[in-house]
């Protein structure tokens, strides 16, 4: 008996879970258009060297006689659809290879802040005391430092230190292991919050019974049923990931011009914004304002369509 419990209280509310998402994203327009949009960013990211109409990493890719070449529609050159930059590369094949690059830090970083800051969570809110009070002092630190700043910090010392050609061929490592580092208390914060109210249930003090360790209770059985708005915050992470990254690569810390982000390459265009050759900046920005919103609007919507308070199960 006390095993079938367990088993009702765990399992079934997880898979439920899952289908109740399902349910919501084909019975939504929005979310089908969002949902759409997402996957089009990340297949475009992971194909981008198939379906990208030059090699970036070919010598001859780089061309100062095609410099500044305005898109198609202005120039009416087709080898270049979207214009080319101050170095002649094509810009169509650059934001290809940046909306990866991009993707790639945003989803890494967020990765790192959820696997901290999940299983930080769950030993402050299972096992309480004081550990729980020195957790959740430590987070509130973190926390009250800003992230672009931690990062500027943090990376102006480590280019110092080593040279701007080490940092160069360390930068996607070191922008992921700083971005993820520095939020991880959103991901504690919110799964401790959801541990100190699920090891009420009957399921838990079940598992206790029957002997199981706390590691397996925490991970095993409380965690799946925290992962709603672990879930909703992720997605939204990855956004503020990949805004702190633009941000960091505007103002030099960031990916360096041979393998550029989009925030790079916002960076790089920005000095041609008012000097007639406004596309390098422009569309390289509306790419990431795109793929911005787009995790924004998903996260909001499963924040709204998850919150029981504001829709009907």
């Amino acid at each position: 008996m006390i095993g079938h419990k367990h088993t009702d209280f765990t399992h079934p509310s997880h898979s439920s879970r899952l289908h109740h998402i399902w349910t919501g994203v084909i019975g939504d327009k929005l979310a089908i258009m969002v949902c759409a949009a997402f996957i089009f960013y990340c297949v475009v990211g992971m194909l981008a060297p198939l379906i990208a109409p030059y090699d970036v990493n070919s010598p001859d890719f780089v061309d100062l006689l095609n410099a500044e070449i305005a898109p198609y529609w202005i120039s009416a050159d087709e080898r270049f659809l979207l214009g080319t930059d101050s170095q002649g590369r094509d810009l169509l094949s650059i934001i290809l290879y940046g909306t990866r690059l991009s993707l790639t830090i945003g989803i890494l970083a967020v990765a790192i802040q959820a696997l901290i800051g999940i299983c930080l969570g769950l030993i402050s809110g299972y096992v309480g005391g004081r550990l729980d009070n020195f957790l959740m002092r430590f987070a509130d630190v973190q926390l009250s430092f800003s992230t672009i700043m931690t990062a500027i910090v943090f990376l102006a010392l480590f280019q110092t230190a080593f040279g701007i050609n080490v940092y160069e061929d360390l930068a996607m490592f070191m922008l992921i292991l700083v971005i993820g580092l520095a939020e991880w208390p959103l991901f504690a914060r919110t799964v401790r919050a959801s541990v100190l109210a699920e090891k009420q249930k009957e399921y838990v003090d079940a598992a206790r019974i029957m002997g199981i360790s706390k590691t397996r209770i925490m991970f095993r059985h409380i965690l799946p049923n925290t992962l709603t708005p672990v879930l909703v915050i992720f997605t939204i992470q990855i956004a503020n990931a990949i805004i702190a990254e633009a941000a960091l690569s505007f103002l030099g810390l960031g990916m360096p011009s041979t393998d550029p982000s989009l925030g790079a390459l916002i960076s790089s265009g920005f000095r041609y914004l008012f000097s007639g050759a406004w596309w390098i900046c422009v569309i390289p920005s509306v790419a990431l304002i795109g793929l911005i919103l787009v995790m924004n609007l998903l996260g909001d919507w499963l924040r709204d369509y998850l919150n029981p308070r504001t829709y009907k199960h």
